[in-house]
């Protein structure tokens, strides 16, 4: 018999998102918010989506400039990850203060961050309000990849833990 969870707790046992950097804000306020909560929308047009919670200074500066880069380190990146996630962009330039460079847009205004190895530059096409989050679609404008990124070093957050993709179940 099948143990009965409430959804809180049943979602941590479904796989979850890549954990990532979204870039928000221009200029001085530039931002970076860790997020988990990063979904393909669209296939064509290629779209990304990622909730933020209105409480959140990256909530303010999506709304302002409607427009973010989504950023994803590697697995040797995690301390940026979790550095980035303890503090708020109200209070700290996340870019000085973690010893991360911005990394100038091809298409927005939003910068990426220089050392991670995947950059999606985003323009905000639709939001809508789900539960505790706001999720902001953004159309894919440009994206960048470091030559030697691998889709294996990618970080996931699963069940209140930092993960790695697994083997290829289709190689067995």
């Amino acid at each position: 018999m099948k143990e009965e969870l409430s959804g809180d707790m049943a979602l941590k046992f479904l796989p979850h998102f890549p954990t990532v950097l979204i870039g928000t804000g221009t200029g001085e306020e530039s931002n970076l918010i860790t997020a988990a909560m990063l979904h393909v929308f669209s296939i064509d047009p290629p779209m990304l989506g990622t909730g933020i919670a209105p409480e959140r200074h990256s909530f303010e500066l999506m709304k302002k400039h409607r427009q973010y880069t989504v950023n994803v380190p590697t697995k040797d990146q995690l301390e940026k990850i979790l550095d980035c996630g303890k503090v708020s962009g109200r209070d700290v330039d996340k870019f000085e203060e973690f010893d991360l460079t911005k990394e100038k847009s091809k298409n927005i205004s939003v910068p990426g961050v220089e050392e991670f190895p995947l950059i999606f530059e985003c323009e905000v096409k639709d939001e809508f309000k789900t539960g505790d989050h706001t999720w902001f679609i953004g159309e894919i404008v440009n994206a960048k990849k470091s030559p030697d990124y691998k889709r294996e070093d990618t970080i996931l957050y699963w069940g209140g833990e930092f993960r790695k993709p697994g083997k290829d179940l289709q190689e067995e």
